[in-house]
């Protein structure tokens, strides 16, 4: 059983022997650390359950069991449900609390079982011809609505698995339109469809098509999940988002509220038709009467501020609740009693929680420190959360809808085996970046930090380019592995960045290489004049995505500056990238039109454009399962620096989209760049811890 294996890595991992000499982080420690997810209170507020994610470094993949923990017992330990070898996940409270619903592969697909809460044997609930992509519970135990992938032709689920099972002799695929692939996948004609699934005995019956005479996804595709839909607390209605495809899917940014009844005695209606933008993550009051969503006012722009905006059910009205505060809403659920919001947002270089009023939308700020990454809200205004810092992995925390509320640390997976580790320390700085606006930024220390010592810097530019490197702990982009490995850390959050306020996001847009580089520059030499340790002569930049942009602008625009640089799935040609990515809404909106509708914009801060100028040292990476960025981009970047003579590397992966998540290949990627930066900013010294 997978549960014996976890406990030797946890052994191995914890023990130190006495007297032992702390030392920097390495990627080997990250790709072991366990990840705590998907924290679900009971319905009592007694006992919280999540997923716990451990890696198998042999058989190179993470596997995810589900824990349970008593909030009634100080000092009580977690308790794993069920082991088993396959995976388990998605851990859903019954309303009365005394069983767990999961989705599971033990039996080869991914569906959906049970367990008493306290323990006990597992029983299988669906036994569908296809996967279980995730499910809803209603509040009355007897129905599931399921999401899976299906052929929108097929009249049945059987339909759908003989066509996925027919032999196939002929490998080309014929597509009549765009998203022909999307993200890191082909298309293979099949669309997320939600099903409604009577529960009895313990056992699921018929599904029913809820989304029948729609084509789209529900939830969206690549990322969406179960936020996306909700049941009312009758349990007679399900709300849905989805973007209804059609010539215009790949520019669209619609998502539109549907409702259906669970039973699917009429077809979806689309509660949010008037608004052309995207409106998502619906959830009903406990009243039943209100249905609070996220919605964008500007269609086409996927990094516009999501306002939680209130619908009255009974006469149609919209109220947008948090109109007034200039922050984006990322996930938010109703308090028990329907009185407040609980919330979480960007801001100022963190993720933080919120209680908003559902009458007067005021805001109350409940955390101040490190970066929310889930939460569930129980009775009374109890809250457990996830929470992760720049110096450590997320665990679990509980404390209540308060401002002044100390919260309690519930989880500690990962105290023993960074037992021995230092991090290095973070602080937030700022400074007057582009037009004198405050641009914010985090120093690190390298973790072998000695006063009086000047450390080589590494440069890390995030990506987006709406995005921040904020306060946070990272499995890609974590600070602390350079720290680790004896560098210091500079991190800014140029123009363009979220949790500033709206206009400080837009700011970027059609002007990609202009106020960004600026900040960059003087963030840098802000830096190093507040920072006497950083020796900002001796530095590399590195980059991924918008950041893996910005080194290609780098080495043409800011070529005197760095000793190295490290690009992964960077852009070389925005031409080329505007006709070549998938989701095109993104680069019509940043760049203003098409490619052959308004050249100029496209133009404008091209990379290629100064390609004569490159010269600094460059290693060049990219995923070939990339479709966000197309490898070619990349290809393309080494091809030209090997053509003029400019010392580059290229770390190329057959099996990795855009991002690494092959624990193998993340320790490569980091042996790779930290033996890349050593070369250049330290050629003299030994190689870095972990290489």
């Amino acid at each position: 059983m997978r549960a014996l294996w976890l406990s030797a890595l946890g052994l191995c991992l914890s023990t130190m022997p006495a007297g032992a000499q702390t030392r920097g982080f390495t990627a080997d420690d990250m790709v072991r650390l366990a990840r705590v997810a998907d924290p679900q209170l009971a319905p009592g507020g007694d006992v919280v359950a999540f997923t716990l994610r451990e890696t198998d470094m042999a058989a190179n993949k993470g596997g995810t069991d589900i824990f349970t923990l008593d909030l009634t017992r100080a000092g009580a330990e977690p308790t794993r449900l069920a082991a088993h070898e396959s995976n388990d996940s998605a851990a859903r409270w019954s309303v009365a609390g005394d069983r767990l619903f999961f989705l599971s592969t033990r039996s080869g697909s991914s569906q959906v079982w049970s367990v008493p809460a306290r323990g006990g044997e597992p029983t299988q609930v669906t036994e569908l011809p296809v996967d279980v992509s995730g499910f809803h519970l209603t509040p009355a135990n007897d129905r599931l609505v399921i999401w899976a992938d299906v052929f929108v032709d097929c009249p049945d689920l059987a339909c759908t698995k003989a066509r996925l099972d027919a032999p196939k002799v002929a490998t080309g695929k014929v597509y009549d339109g765009l998203f022909a692939r999307h993200w890191d996948a082909w298309s293979n004609g099949t669309r997320s469809a939600l099903f409604s699934v009577p529960l009895s005995g313990g056992k699921a019956g018929a599904p029913v098509n809820l989304t029948s005479g729609l084509v789209g996804d529900t939830p969206s595709k690549p990322f969406g999940g179960g936020e996306e839909i909700a049941i009312s607390p009758d349990g007679r209605t399900v709300y849905f988002a989805l973007r209804e495809a059609g010539t215009n899917e790949a520019i669209s940014t619609n998502l539109d509220i549907f409702a259906v009844p669970i039973d699917g005695s009429a077809a979806p209606r689309n509660l949010t038709d008037a608004n052309d933008a995207t409106d998502t993550q619906p959830k009903v009051s406990p009243d039943g009467k209100t249905l609070a969503y996220l919605a964008m006012a500007r269609p086409g722009f996927e990094a516009d501020r999501l306002v939680l905006t209130l619908l009255d059910l009974e006469t149609g009205r919209t109220r947008a609740l948090t109109g007034g505060f200039d922050r984006s809403i990322s996930a938010y659920q109703w308090s028990d009693d329907g009185a407040s919001l609980i919330a979480d947002a960007q801001d100022t270089g963190r993720t933080l929680l919120f209680r908003i009023d559902a009458v007067s939308g005021a805001v109350t700020k409940l955390t101040t420190e490190g970066t929310l990454a889930e939460f569930t809200v129980g009775p009374q205004g109890r809250i457990v959360v996830s929470r992760h810092s720049l110096t450590a992995p997320a665990d679990l925390y509980l404390g209540e809808a308060k401002p002044d509320t100390k919260w309690r640390k519930l989880t500690a997976f990962n105290e023993q085996a960074l037992a021995s580790v230092a991090m290095g320390e973070p602080e937030q700085f700022s400074f007057k970046g582009a037009g004198r606006d405050t641009v914010y930024g985090w120093v690190l220390k390298p973790a072998d930090y000695r006063e009086g010592t000047k450390y080589p810097v590494a440069f890390l530019v995030h990506g987006g380019p709406q995005g921040s490197f904020g306060d946070s702990w990272h499995y890609r982009w974590n600070a602390q592995t350079y720290a680790g490995a004896g560098y210091a850390v500079v991190m800014i959050d140029f123009h363009g960045s979220t949790g500033y306020g709206q206009a400080f996001t837009d700011s970027i847009t059609g002007d990609w290489g202009g106020k960004p580089l600026e900040d960059l520059q003087k963030g840098l030499a802000a830096a190093a004049e507040r920072y006497p340790f950083l020796d900002a002569n001796n530095a590399c930049a590195l980059g991924g995505s918008y950041g893996g942009y910005m080194m290609a602008w780098i080495a043409g625009r800011w070529p005197d500056q760095f000793k190295c640089l490290v690009n992964h799935a960077g852009i070389v040609d925005t031409r080329f990238m505007g006709l070549s990515t998938e989701e095109l809404w993104f680069t019509e909106w940043e760049s203003g039109g098409t490619v052959w509708g308004n050249p100029a914009g496209y133009e404008k801060h091209n990379p290629i454009r100064y390609i004569d100028r490159w010269k600094t040292p460059t290693l060049v990476i990219h995923g070939e399962q990339d479709f966000r960025v197309p490898y070619t981009q990349g290809l393309a970047i080494f091809t030209a620096l090997q053509r003029k003579g400019v010392k580059s590397r290229l770390l190329f992966y057959p099996d990795e989209n855009h991002w690494i998540l092959k624990p193998a290949n993340s320790l490569q990627w980091h042996a790779e760049v930290n033996g890349w930066l050593d070369a250049h900013l330290k050629p003299n010294a030994a190689p870095s811890v972990g290489n």
